[in-house]
């Protein structure tokens, strides 16, 4: 079989982008064909095209809705390295950015003006992400320049602003209805919020783990120490945010966790230190998801960072990461919200994927029936 893809970098993360209907002509549901493609279960995924990272086992898959006022639907699948599953529970952010990119690229989306807008929703969440992708005298440069943390090369300016991002997977900016919440992890009580803007984060003070609020280059030691309470904590919070029925059966990608602490007068620039996990690990930079979510923490009374920030958030949050400072947004668009953030997106390649012939009951599964 012969698959047409694009690799993409969508912020800080890769990505391999897929047209619907191209995936269809595998004959083969998404859960049984996306790991075989991508080389789970493999740690190196040696045989398949994944990079043996959370920040680069992802597939995008793309859609051309009729009408409604949006220009592309995307599903994102988060792909398993040392399991052969599918986590379709959550959107990443980073990736999103690859999407307004590949519509004007591919002549879906004429560019206008300086800036072209393309309206996207994803369907893992339901969420709408207006993309702002810079095309100055109406094309793309012929060289991207646009520069962001964590990225050492260029590529192409892409805003992402999440409509009304509250409560698109659990239905409450506030799952469980309180500001903060009580979980016993490791013989440890620990205060933390849940909310879900984005996507659903449950969030940690960097206090509480007992990590050096002045040293933030001492955190990620700090974190890797405690992973298992972390994990803990999160697998609790899928239960009380209603993601999961049991801890066991919490998902790797939802909710994400994130450690959050003070900024120190040694670090100017910044409102916010923030260290999320990614699939049981420290992140190299900040899940965009994310970072919504800790937006709206922040502006919400009651949570852990409302009284961290001191209730002072503004018009722009700005939020040290271990690839730097990202700075997210808010404004009002047509009376509602706006959350977003802007990164880079460049196309990597496009490619022909090779895959022999995927066997096996679980293979009969419609490509619908996969969450498309």
């Amino acid at each position: 079989m012969r698959f047409e893809a694009e690799w993409m970098r969508g912020g800080t993360s890769k990505c391999w982008v897929f047209e619907a209907e191209h995936l269809q002509e595998g004959g083969a549901g998404l859960d049984v064909l996306l790991p075989r493609l991508f080389g789970s279960p493999d740690s190196r995924q040696i045989d398949g095209v994944g990079g043996a990272t959370s920040t680069t086992s992802k597939a995008v898959i793309l859609h051309r809705p009729a009408g409604d006022g949006v220009d592309i639907e995307f599903t994102f699948a988060q792909v398993g390295i040392e399991e052969a599953i599918v986590d379709w529970g959550s959107n990443c952010g980073n990736c999103s950015a690859v999407v307004g990119l590949y519509a004007i690229e591919k002549g879906w989306v004429l560019p206008q003006g300086d800036v072209t807008r393309v309206v996207t929703r994803n369907t893992n969440t339901g969420q709408v992400i207006v993309q702002r992708v810079a095309t100055p005298s109406g094309e793309l440069p012929e060289v991207p320049a646009a520069h962001m943390p964590g990225v050492p090369f260029p590529g192409y300016q892409v805003g992402l602003g999440f409509l009304d991002p509250a409560g698109k997977t659990t239905g409450a900016l506030l799952p469980t209805g309180a500001a903060t919440d009580v979980v016993t992890a490791g013989g440890t009580r620990w205060t933390v919020s849940m909310v879900d803007a984005g996507a659903p984060v449950v969030m940690v003070q960097a206090a509480e783990l007992g990590l050096d609020l002045a040293r933030y280059e001492s955190w990620q030691t700090g974190v890797e120490q405690q992973l298992g309470v972390l994990e803990q904590i999160r697998r609790q919070a899928a239960v009380r945010m209603g993601l999961a029925a049991t801890t066991a059966g919490a998902a790797r990608a939802i909710p994400k966790l994130a450690v959050v602490g003070r900024s120190t007068a040694t670090e100017p620039g910044c409102d916010l230190n923030v260290m999320m996990l990614s699939m049981g690990q420290p992140h190299p930079a900040l899940a965009i998801t994310g970072s919504i979510a800790l937006t709206l923490a922040a502006r919400t009374p009651g949570t852990v960072l409302h009284a961290i920030t001191g209730g002072s958030a503004g018009a722009t949050l700005r939020l040290r990461t271990p690839a730097g400072v990202i700075e997210t947004w808010s404004e009002e668009h047509d009376g509602s919200l706006l959350v977003g953030v802007d990164r880079t997106a460049r196309t990597l390649a496009t490619t022909i994927i090779h895959l022999p012939e995927v066997s096996g009951s679980a293979a009969a599964a419609s490509l619908a029936g996969a969450t498309l």
